[in-house]
C-alpha cells in the first residue's frame, strides 16, 4: 500500500486535565486552531507527552473523539494506540478508523519488554490489522521501553508483513541509523524525525520532510522556521533557530523534562492544561517561577506560539 509521506511538523499534544485528574476536552479546539496557526500540520495523540499509558481506553476513545472533531481543515489526526495489551490496542486502532483518525502508531510496550524485532512485528501486525486501510507509524523511542532494536532490520521484517506500515516515528540519538533507514528501498518507507533538539542535521542528511515533536507544543514557530529556512538556502537563520531551540530544551530538561515542565509551559503561554498523572511530579509554584525567568532570560516568550 502507498501512503502519502508527511511534509511538515506534527505535533505531540499534552492531554488536558482538571485539577482532580480528570480528562477535560474542553481547550482541545483552541489548542488545535493554536497549533495550526504555528505552522502545525496535525498532531500525534494519546503518545509520551499525552501521558497516553496513565489514560484509560474510554479515556482515550474520548480524546480521540475530540481531537477528530476539533481539527481545522487539512490538519491531520494520527491517534498513538499503543498498549500493554495488543487486543487493546488493536481495539483503539478500530476506533481511530471508524472516527476519521488520518492515521495510527504505536511504541514498543514498556511490559513485557520486546527483545527481538521478529516479537516487535508480531505486536505490530496484531495492532496495525485493526485499522488496515490507515498508516501505521511504529514510534522507535527505546529510552521509553527498552526496545534498542535495529530499525533497518525491522523495514526489512515487515516489508510485506504489514500491508500498512507506513514508516517510524524515529526518536533515538543515531542520526546514521536514520539516514540508512531513510534510504532504505529508495526512500519506499517515511521517515518522521522526532527529536526537536537535531532537526537541522537530519535536513542536511537529505530526509526529514516529516517530523513529530513535543515541544512544537510551545516552540513550534521555531521549529518550523527552521525547515523554512533551510528550504530557501539560509543556514545562517537555520542553525540560529536550531540553536534557540536547543536552549529552549536545555531549560526544560532542568524541570523534568517536556511531560511535565514543558505541559507548565503552556499555562505560561495562555493554556491552562492542569496537572500531570501519577507517578509524574508535578511542577511546584516556586519552579513554575523559576523555570519562567529562564525562559524570560532567552527571550522565549517574544518567539513562542502564540493564541
Amino acid at each position: 500500500m502507498q501512503f502519502e509521506k508527511i511534509n511538515g511538523l506534527i505535533d505531540a499534544p499534552f492531554t488536558p486535565f482538571h485539577e482532580n485528574g480528570d480528562v477535560n476536552l474542553e481547550p482541545i479546539p483552541r489548542y488545535a486552531a493554536m497549533l495550526k496557526a504555528s505552522g502545525l500540520k496535525g498532531v500525534f495523540i494519546n503518545g509520551s507527552s499525552g501521558e497516553g499509558y496513565m489514560l484509560t481506553d474510554d479515556e482515550r476513545r474520548a480524546l480521540t473523539e475530540a481531537w477528530i472533531k476539533a481539527a481545522p481543515d487539512d490538519f491531520k489526526v494520527i491517534v498513538h494506540v499503543g498498549s500493554c495489551c495488543a487486543r487493546s490496542s488493536h481495539q483503539l486502532a478500530r476506533h481511530a478508523a471508524e472516527c476519521g483518525a488520518w492515521g495510527i502508531g504505536a511504541m514498543a510496550p514498556p511490559f513485557p519488554k520486546i527483545g527481538r524485532v521478529e516479537e516487535l512485528v508480531k505486536y505490530i501486525e496484531e495492532i496495525a490489522s485493526g485499522a488496515p486501510m490507515l498508516p501505521f507509524y511504529f514510534y522507535h523511542i527505546p529510552a521509553f521501553n527498552g526496545a534498542y532494536l535495529p530499525m533497518l532490520d525491522l523495514l526489512k521484517a515487515v516489508e510485506g508483513r504489514v500491508p500498512n506500515f507506513a514508516g517510524i516515528k524515529y526518536t533515538y540519538e543515531s542520526l546514521y541509523e536514520y539516514n540508512q533507514c531513510r534510504m532504505y528501498a529508495d526512500g519506499r518507507f517515511d521517515m518522521l524525525h522526532g527529536q526537536d533538539e537535531t532537526i537541522l542535521p537530519s535536513l542536511a542528511m537529505g530526509g526529514a520532510r516529516g517530523g513529530i515533536g513535543g515541544t512544537t507544543n510551545y516552540n513550534g514557530r521555531e521549529l518550523v522556521a527552521i525547515i523554512e529556512a533551510w528550504d530557501r538556502g539560509d543556514i545562517n537563520a537555520a542553525r540560529e533557530h536550531q540553536n534557540f531551540a536547543q536552549e529552549v530544551i536545555n531549560v526544560i530538561c532542568r524541570y523534568r523534562g517536556n511531560i511535565v515542565g514543558g505541559k507548565r509551559i503552556m499555562k505560561l503561554i495562555g493554556l491552562d492544561l492542569g496537572p500531570n498523572r501519577t507517578p509524574f511530579r508535578n511542577i511546584t509554584p516556586q519552579e513554575e517561577s523559576a523555570m519562567k525567568a529562564e525562559l524570560e532570560a532567552i527571550n522565549f516568550f517574544e518567539r513562542c506560539n502564540k493564541f
